[in-house]
């Protein structure tokens, strides 16, 4: 991933970014079974301490008071382990989401096209969205690009997020699970979608 110092550059450059008048929502996207259910690309993540730093988050944002919301992806009819007749399209076992937060199941790779939760978060004065979960390029970032289009302020905790790497295939690069990280944040911060953040900068943060 990138250096420190690409996440204090983005910091700096956005002085509402940890402003706690903003009522936030931590966005826990697609931390679900079916990722485990392919072992290989599982056991090669480019994170492997993705999940632990998702339930930091998650725990620091009950107690502070912030709302949790878990998106799951579902797509019917596939076969594949995203179907939902397959039983995955569940929240790893490692995290335990609570029955009073907020969960959506999402068809689409962005976590709102396809789901109500832009108007959940809405009706609870949400402004600011925290974006963590699997994969980093993938559904996160879109997820993080689609709210900073709506409106909302994006933080993007790079260190809890996870992909895998991309293999060459009819005549294009192969790109390493580290390199799509890297490359995920850079962009994000520097055009503006979101403020690129490490978790124990949230984490950091009191009530």
């Amino acid at each position: 991933m990138a250096a420190d110092g690409l996440a204090h550059a983005a910091l700096d450059r956005e002085d509402e970014g940890m402003n706690r008048d903003i009522a936030t929502a931590l966005l826990v996207i697609d931390a679900q079974e079916s990722f485990r259910q392919r072992p290989d690309e599982w056991a090669a993540t480019a994170n492997p301490d993705a999940v632990d730093n998702i339930s930091r988050l998650v725990d620091h944002a009950r107690e502070i008071g912030d709302q949790v919301v878990w998106v799951t992806h579902s797509e019917p009819g596939s076969g594949g382990v995203f179907d939902p007749v397959n039983g995955f399209v569940r929240v790893i076992s490692d995290l335990d989401p609570q029955g009073d937060e907020i969960a959506v199941t999402k068809t689409t790779v962005n976590a709102f096209t396809s789901t109500d939760l832009e108007e959940q978060l809405r009706q609870l004065g949400v402004g600011r969205v925290v974006v963590c979960g699997i994969r980093t390029e993938q559904c996160c970032e879109t997820t993080a690009r689609m709210a900073s289009d709506l409106g909302f302020a994006v933080e993007f905790v790079t260190d809890a997020t996870t992909t895998s790497a991309i293999e060459a295939n009819d005549g294009l690069a192969a790109v390493s699970g580290d390199e799509i990280m890297r490359r995920t944040e850079s962009i994000l911060a520097a055009r503006g979608f979101a403020t690129v953040i490490r978790t124990s900068d949230r984490v950091g943060i009191s009530a």
